[in-house]
């Protein structure tokens, strides 16, 4: 079967009800999104002024000053305006919706006679728009505005933002492209290419989509861009990112010649984006095949066991196959978002459970660890051991924050995680000819239609702390369609029933990681999942240093750490018990199942730096709370990886 006659569509009506995300979600909307508002206008004492809605007041000429910020500081506007438009599709807030638009007839003032949209170039250099691509970002930021004009439009019906950008898109077609006279150029920062998609499927502009292959299929083409604008900018010696050169931004080779995923790792996200959505638009089968290859690059010899990506701070990026230390980690919130996005579009060309299990593990891991349980804190690097003592000396883990930050000079992850999280409703189900398919298990409703009649389907859980999922169908009429339901990669062992019944022989329902369960559905049957989640111990590839010989624990799609905070200091020191006995209760603080075990702590017998004799073993309890909850306490040590037992 062709990939074009498989492809699924997201069901964007769905209803959080309660649960994990509906609360983190609610956290976004109450408090976050209104947060970020005053970081970009500047209204919280001792927090890094972002200065970013004053630098289109300056380019609309309507304040006098100099830019401020980094030269893609309108990014942030860009993705506070999409987070905002998810919310209001969920949760209709007049008062949030006229904050929106003050800031989206700011943006339209500042846009130029020719459609250009760009505060850094109008206000500082406007003589030199499109001159330097490697490093500017102009076209990633008018990509995060597209996004969010056209994500608006849907929740809002309003188009003036869709306006906007459709004339900055007309100017940028008519600077760049194949024909003569035109820059044969793209970005530094890829995210202009799934932008300009996301404005194809609302405007069917075939000019959109063109453009859109062009920036991908230009793409690490000789003679190299970036180095023939640099020599046009007179830099003869110019080397883009030094020793990590034009794989830093994914420019080494062509996409359809690419096998391992390299380079800055936000950056690589967000091209393997577009390149699957290419694929959905043209069914170019080659260009998925790419995107298998990269796939299986990135999450089988590449990525941590939280979903984080990028093991080093130098380029924010990938290095090679297995390097995934746990101290030095960079893991920036953006990366695993942005594996959340390719995993997602991978999953509606291909309905593979595999593509699902990764973005779980990204989503209950490496994303929602970036920020605080109040909304009000943000980690860019996501580590998976941190001692503050080193962090605060070591010059390789300069980049290591032991505590979450109020914002920072460059803040990309707090919008990025504001406009996912506002948008989780979108990723939990899909449609298909054949019927519903159930991605991931939340306390929710969607509705969706079969033979023109009305079918809701009402989904009860307390996922991820609970394997327990029912599933509810109510319909007007009895309806034939397949219901696709995903067993998790990390679930050994799994009942089910149908309508009280159970279900016998999993494994001929499954196909691809998904039960299939197909019949003629009446308004009151249900479906039953009982998904065993014992503690597990995982252990990484043996060609992991740091993580070799030791183990994490995970209970269902949750990986935990240890914390100062419950077992001292010097984690390093701890060592997990053969037969550890584990313990599943709700900590009372942090509401949140925790696990504790039986385990040792070692202790010098000899008090000299190096002795002949092994440390004594202390028996001691070891308490593991969930990753993403870490420094929600007092600052102190975390770790994932833990001593086992057989390795000491």
């Amino acid at each position: 079967m062709a990939v074009r006659d498989k492809i699924l569509r997201p069901c964007r009506n769905a209803v959080l009800k309660g649960g994990l995300l509906a609360g983190r979600v609610d956290v976004v909307r109450e408090k976050m999104l209104p947060y970020q508002w005053k970081a970009l206008n500047d209204l919280l004492p001792q927090v890094e002024p972002s200065h970013a809605m004053e630098n289109f007041r300056i380019a609309a000429g309507e304040k006098a000053g100099e830019f401020r910020g980094m030269v893609f500081q309108d990014s942030d506007v860009a993705k506070w305006l999409e987070a905002v438009a998810y919310s209001l599709a969920a949760h209709p807030d007049p008062e949030l919706e006229a904050q929106a638009d003050e800031a989206i007839d700011l943006v339209a003032r500042a846009q130029q006679p020719d459609g250009y949209l760009n505060t850094y170039y109008t206000i500082v250099d406007p003589d030199h728009r499109w001159t330097n691509l490697a490093d500017n970002h102009e076209l990633y930021c008018a990509g995060h505005f597209i996004e969010a004009a056209v994500a608006y439009y849907e929740a809002t019906g309003k188009d003036k933002l869709l306006q906007v950008v459709c004339r900055l898109v007309d100017h940028i077609d008519s600077m760049f492209g194949p024909e003569e006279g035109k820059k044969r150029g793209y970005p530094g920062h890829e995210e202009i290419e799934l932008a300009l998609i996301r404005l194809y499927r609302v405007t069917r502009d075939e000019r959109h989509l063109r453009l859109a292959q062009f920036f991908v299929e230009e793409r690490g083409k000789e003679p190299h861009y970036f180095q023939e604008e640099a020599r046009a900018r007179g830099l003869e010696n110019f080397h883009h990112w030094g020793r990590l050169g034009c794989a830093y931004s994914q420019a080494h080779v062509p996409v359809r010649e690419q096998k391992t995923a390299e380079g800055h790792a936000v950056r690589a996200m967000y091209l393997f984006s577009a390149v699957a959505d290419l694929v959905q638009e043209t069914g170019d089968e080659e260009l998925f095949r790419v995107c298998e290859t990269l796939w299986d690059s990135t999450v089988n010899r590449r990525m941590y066991i939280t979903g984080g990506l990028g093991s080093q701070a130098h380029g924010e990026g990938f290095t090679i196959d297995y390097d995934l230390p746990s101290s030095r980690a960079y893991a920036e919130t953006c990366a695993a978002i942005g594996l959340f996005f390719w995993g997602q579009r991978m999953l509606q060309l291909d309905s593979h459970g595999k593509y699902a299990d990764v973005m779980e593990r990204a989503l209950y891991n490496g994303i929602l660890s970036g920020m605080s349980l109040e909304g009000d804190r943000f980690f860019y690097v996501n580590p998976l051991e941190v001692s503050p003592k080193v962090a605060g000396i070591r010059q390789d883990h300069q980049h290591v924050m032991p505590t979450r930050q109020g914002w920072f000079a460059c803040a990309c992850c707090p919008p990025n995680l504001a406009r996912l999280l506002t948008s989780l409703h979108r990723y939990i189900y899909s449609r298909s000819s054949q019927g519903l398919h159930v991605h991931f298990f939340a306390d929710s409703e969607v509705q969706f239609v079969v033979d023109q009649a009305p079918v809701t389907l009402r989904q009860r859980t307390e996922y991820p702390w609970s394997g327990q999922v029912r599933l509810e169908l109510a319909l007007e009429q009895e309806a034939e369609f397949s219901l696709y339901v995903r067993l998790p990669g990390w679930c050994r062992k799994a009942q089910v029933k149908v309508n009280g019944e159970p279900l016998e022989d999993l494994a001929r329902h499954l196909d691809k990681g998904y039960l299939v369960l197909a019949r003629t559905w009446r308004s009151g049957d249900g479906v039953e999942l009982d998904l065993a989640m014992p503690v597990e111990k995982v252990y990484a590839h043996p060609k992991v240093r740091d993580a070799a010989g030791r183990i994490a624990l995970q209970r269902g799609p949750v990986v935990y750490c240890l914390e100062e905070a419950d077992n001292g200091p010097d984690l390093h020191a701890l060592v997990l018990a053969a037969d550890p006995d584990f313990v599943v209760e709700v900590d009372p603080e942090l509401q949140v199942p925790a696990i504790t075990a039986r385990g040792f702590r070692l202790e010098a017998v000899d008090p000299g730096l190096y002795a002949a004799c092994e440390p004594k073993r202390v028996p001691v309890t070891i308490k593991a709370v969930p990753y993403f909850i870490w420094d929600n306490r007092s600052p102190g040590e975390m770790s994932v990886w833990i001593r086992s037992a057989w390795e000491a």
